[in-house]
């Protein structure tokens, strides 16, 4: 690591600028932004309630979709009423450990999002080629424990992020070029040889997510083998019609997840506002998606909407 130099302490605060060339659109972009933001809360504020209301959707799928509906609102939330002020008020100015706190929840909270995406996959995976056995094997007991693995790993790989960062003498510009505290675009900021720190966070990223998108294809595989192998057609596209919901919300993620990685590793002629606009859709699209997807493929979670907008309008 390197050495620290005490003569430049940590800065009071930083300023966020946005998305670098695109200013004169802030108040513009902020209102899709805006539209997202409140679909992504009413929406998975509906499952959450929805699957809290009804005993019979207690079932394995609805329990990890809860979980995946809680990241999403955490995750959202911690980015978009900053975003926002940025965009329509001009507040640029953010506390140095108010900086830290949002980047310790943007990131290990999307590293949860890949791992209950990792856990819908078992699910399926167990549903279809373990149908009879589907609810013995993921018991509620089982399905808490893979949920606590799930938010202990966000926690335990991305607490050291902030920490390193508290560390580090800033003797450069206080202003982020991104939207909001972003790791890398602060690690910049540092006045030292931060080749190591930057390193350490691709490489944690980029394992992670890795392992998370290739235990999620090996369970595909399986499930599609399955299906292949049952006597009816039909009977074939109803369970892949299952996994459809889920496969459609996890290529959103992982095509932006991984080309905002690989453009910090690689992708030194991207332009700025391309990356960052990238950057804000890996964040945005999953909590907007995940509850649309979700509440209109799946049946169950459809009727239950349904019949409560019913009951309300009678």
């Amino acid at each position: 690591m390197p050495p620290l130099n005490t003569s430049h302490p940590s800065p009071v605060t930083f300023s966020l600028m946005g998305i670098p060339g695109l200013e004169h659109l802030h108040v513009w972009i902020g209102i899709p932004f805006c539209s997202m933001y409140v679909v992504a809360v009413v929406g998975n504020v509906t499952i959450l309630a929805v699957v809290r209301a009804e005993r019979s959707l207690h079932e394995p799928m609805f329990l990890f979709l809860c979980m995946l509906s809680v990241t999403d609102l955490v995750l959202s939330t911690s980015t978009l009423p900053r975003m926002l002020c940025l965009f329509w008020l001009g507040a640029h100015d953010i506390a140095f450990d108010a900086c830290l706190t949002q980047m310790f929840f943007i990131h290990s909270f999307t590293t949860m999002e890949s791992g209950f995406f990792l856990t819908m996959a078992i699910d399926r995976y167990v549903a279809i080629c373990h149908p009879l056995r589907h609810t013995t094997i993921l018991t509620h007991t089982r399905i808490t424990i893979m949920g606590i693995i799930v938010v202990i790993r966000g926690v335990a790989f991305f607490s050291p992020h902030p920490i390193l960062l508290k560390q580090l003498p800033y003797c450069r510009t206080r202003i982020i070029a991104h939207t909001y505290c972003e790791f890398m675009a602060v690690l910049k900021l540092a006045c030292v040889d931060t080749g190591a720190t930057s390193r350490y966070s691709l490489s944690v990223a980029s394992i992670i997510g890795s392992c998370d998108a290739i235990l999620t294809a090996v369970s595909y595989v399986f499930i599609l083998q399955s299906v292949f192998r049952l006597p009816s057609r039909e009977a074939g596209f109803k369970a892949l019609g299952t996994c459809g919901s889920h496969v459609c919300v996890i290529l959103v993620f992982y095509s932006t997840t991984g080309f905002s990685i690989f453009t910090h590793r690689f992708g030194k002629n991207i332009p700025a506002h391309i990356h960052i606009f990238i950057a804000n859709m890996y964040l945005l699209a999953p909590p907007f998606l995940n509850p649309i997807v979700y509440g209109v493929r799946t049946k169950k979670i459809r009727e239950h909407v349904i019949k409560a907008l019913s009951v309300k309008v009678a």
